[in-house]
Formats: C-alpha cells, sequence, structure tokens
C-alpha cells in the first residue's frame, strides 16, 4: 500500500537530515580546533520503484539518503603566535607524522620538542623532515627533527679566504722581510682569526712583499706561545706559513700557491692542521681575476675576509624559517640548519581517512602521498610561529542547521499524516 510506502519515506528522510544535523554539529564543535576542516552531507535519492517499466519515466522515489560526506579543505585563517616550533600551511599539502601506528597526516602545526629532543605534536607523534649533516647542509634524508645538542662541537679552520688589494706603486724587493721586525720590513701587513681542531682561536700575522715582476711574497707567523717549538730566539712571532701571488698588468691575480705551512698548535690540539688560502680566481687555475685579491695603484687595504673554524657553542635560540627549515643560533655566533619540515599531498585529499586527534590516514582513493620540501611540485608553503586555524564559517553552520531542523520536521508530518490516513483506512471497517 502506498500509506505504508510514503511512511517509510518519511522515515528515510528524517534519518539523512538527522545524520546531516550530526556533520553539522561536528563542525560547529570544532570551530576552534587547530587545522580542522569542516565536512558538507551530501545528499542522494532512493529509487527503488518504476511503474512504467523499462520505457522510463512513472518512478517513484523512495526517499532520500546521505551519499557521502566530504571534507571542504579550503584554506583557515592563519593566526600569528610568536611560539617558535608553531607552523602553519599555507596552501595544499600535510604535515607527515609518524607513531605508533604508522605514518599519519595533519594540518595541526602545533608542535614541539619533548623531552628526548625530537619534535612532536600533541599526540606524541614524531614530526617527519629532512636531516641535516654535521656541517648544517639539507638532505634529502628522511627522519625525526630533532633538537640539537646543548653544546655544538668546535670545528677547526680549513679554509681562509682573503679579498685585498696591494699596492702597485711600492718599489720592487724595497724591503727584506725580518721575523724579528716584521711590521717594518714588509709593505703591508694585516691579521685573521684561525681556530685550532679545539676550538681555540689564534690570531694569523699576514705581511706582504713585493718582489718583481708584480710578484708578492706572503707569510703567516703566530703568537710563539701558541704554537709547538714557539718562536726562535728574539722572536715574538712564529712562522706557520708562507706563499706567493703574481699578478698581470692589469692588475688581476694571475696565479697563487701556499708554498710552505706547519700549523701545530700547542695544547694538545691535532698536529700538522691542513689550512687552505683562497685570495681569488686566479687566472692559471681557470678564472678570470676578477674577483678576491689584486694589484691597483692604490693603499693596500683588506676589503673582506672569512674563515670556516669556530669554538664551541651552546644554543642560543631555536626558529622555523618560512621554508619549514629549523635554524639554531649558539653563542659563538655560528647559524646552523638542523633540518627541514617536509609536506606530503595527494591527488585526491578529500579522500583521506580520519582517525581522530587531527589526524589523517591515507587510504585507497587517496593515492600515494607525494612527499617532499615545501613550495614545490604543488606543495604550499609553511610560515612560521603560525597556526592555521578552523575552516568552519559559523553562520553558514546555523543556516544548514536550521534548514536540517526544518528538513526533519517536514518529513515528520509525512509520516504523522500518513498515519492519520491509516486511521482512516482502519475505520472503514466500522
Amino acid at each position: 500500500m502506498g500509506i505504508l510506502t510514503s511512511m517509510w519515506t518519511g522515515v528515510s528522510g528524517m534519518t539523512a537530515n538527522g545524520e546531516a544535523l550530526g556533520v553539522t554539529a561536528d563542525n560547529i564543535a570544532n570551530s576552534n580546533t587547530v587545522g580542522f576542516k569542516a565536512s558538507r552531507a551530501e545528499f542522494q535519492d532512493i529509487m527503488s520503484r518504476s511503474i512504467g517499466g523499462i520505457d522510463g519515466g512513472n518512478q517513484l522515489g523512495r526517499g532520500a539518503r546521505i551519499g557521502a560526506v566530504n571534507p571542504l579543505l579550503s584554506q583557515g585563517n592563519i593566526e600569528n603566535t610568536e611560539r617558535s616550533t608553531d607552523i602553519a600551511i599555507n596552501g595544499n599539502g600535510f604535515f607527515q607524522v609518524k607513531g605508533s601506528e604508522g605514518v599519519s597526516y595533519t594540518r595541526d602545526g602545533s608542535f614541539h620538542f619533548d623531552k628526548d629532543g625530537i619534535l612532536v605534536n600533541n599526540a606524541k607523534q614524531r614530526v617527519q623532515g629532512y636531516q641535516a649533516n654535521a656541517k648544517g647542509q639539507i638532505e634529502t634524508k628522511m627522519g625525526d627533527i630533532k633538537f640539537p645538542k646543548a653544546l655544538v662541537n668546535a670545528s677547526a679552520t680549513e679554509n681562509i679566504k682573503l679579498d685585498l688589494n696591494l699596492d702597485s706603486r711600492h718599489v720592487d724587493n724595497s724591503k727584506t722581510f725580518n721575523p724579528k721586525d716584521p711590521y717594518q720590513t714588509s709593505h703591508y701587513a694585516t691579521a685573521v682569526e684561525i681556530y685550532d681542531s679545539q676550538g681555540n682561536k689564534h690570531l694569523l700575522n699576514l705581511f706582504f712583499n713585493k718582489g718583481e715582476n708584480r710578484e708578492w711574497t706572503y707569510k703567516g707567523l703566530i703568537d710563539g706561545k701558541e704554537v709547538e717549538g714557539g718562536a726562535p730566539e728574539g722572536q715574538d712571532l712564529a712562522q706557520v706559513c708562507e706563499g706567493k701571488l703574481t699578478f698581470t698588468e692589469d692588475g688581476l691575480l694571475k696565479s697563487q700557491e701556499l708554498t710552505n705551512a706547519n700549523f701545530t698548535f700547542t695544547g694538545g690540539a691535532k698536529p700538522d692542521q691542513q689550512v687552505k688560502f683562497n685570495f681569488g680566481d686566479d687566472i692559471d687555475t681557470g678564472g678570470k681575476g676578477m674577483e678576491g685579491t689584486k694589484q691597483f695603484g692604490k693603499e693596500s687595504d683588506i676589503i673582506s675576509w672569512s674563515q670556516d673554524g669556530f669554538s664551541a657553542g651552546m644554543v642560543t635560540n631555536l626558529s622555523f624559517n618560512d621554508e619549514g627549515v629549523l635554524t639554531a643560533g649558539y653563542s659563538n655566533g655560528q647559524v646552523l640548519d638542523l633540518g627541514q619540515i617536509v609536506l606530503a599531498n595527494f591527488e585526491n585529499a578529500e579522500a583521506l581517512t580520519k582517525i581522530g586527534g587531527n589526524l589523517f590516514k591515507q587510504s585507497r582513493d587517496s593515492g600515494e602521498a607525494s612527499v617532499g620540501a615545501p613550495q614545490l611540485s604543488g606543495r604550499g608553503s609553511v610560515i612560521a610561529k603560525s597556526l592555521e586555524r578552523s575552516n568552519v564559517d559559523l553562520a553558514g553552520e546555523f543556516v544548514t542547521m536550521i534548514t536540517n531542523q526544518r528538513a526533519f520536521q517536514a518529513n515528520s508530518k509525512t509520516i504523522t499524516t500518513s498515519d492519520e490516513l491509516l486511521s482512516e483506512v482502519i475505520q472503514l471497517k466500522r
């Protein structure tokens, strides 16, 4: 009988709208959940009878049901927090975390370091990323993001780079270098700092003398008390290296050579420390002589210098940049990269499975995760000291709630009306 069918049709409508109201309630409940993505209930009609045969038409519907509950992956608002371990994603992608249940994905970037110095989320799952080597260079090796050691190891100087101008107006061989009186017997003197294997700092004094045919010789001297064997009698400084530079007629660097070196410091540091000098892109090794040391007719001067050694130091600050790179600053002035957070992207992110705790799992329909650095291959960027808020639109959710409520009430009227009609049928017997 059609009356009974209409009652069940009303029941399906009440069930579907009740479930849709549950989706709306979940959205509203999570309006303040970090990284939460709202969902939307999508209805389907139920077709169970055709009174017109296979020719089409004359079809009777049997109500409605929830066909799918799909997430709305629109961008949530980014809120600044000033907490160094808070990270927000702007665009596509998910953070990858690993725990006892395997690999999961999340948009919630409220991270912190646990007691073991590992970056984790609020569920204690470890945030995954690219790790850095001892020199602070990011490699494509996946693993946990770890807090650095409190004390960074010292590193001996291996390379010294100098950019000088040596005055071409000096007369050739006008001075003969004497280590007992180096400043008066050299055409130019300067100094740079270097470090031994234990991180002790030493002042390397460099003395330059002009010879014939645009050739300069240089000698490096250090306080005799800081090198094995000390300084010769009558000298305060001990020679540790020497070399020569030649220039073209245009004043460009033609060649450079370290002819002798012996960096062996006191205090148990590594003996015969190897130090390379780089005065620029000399012509003899394929350069153009345009960068680095030159010989022009102006006062000798040091323009810039750098070296790669440093002493031991303590961590003074820690921060992420907008590429997801974790950087530590140390008391010795060094700044080293420790790792880079990766993002995972999916061909069908809407098919990810929610498992609670702001986490998603990969599903068959979502496709495989494309994991890599932010801002590459369609992955979004990350914003440090920020969190992505829920994308729930409360005003829209209340409108949807009212709509579901009215639809539920209307379907209930279908049932009560059908009940009244059945009552009339029963009264026919009387």
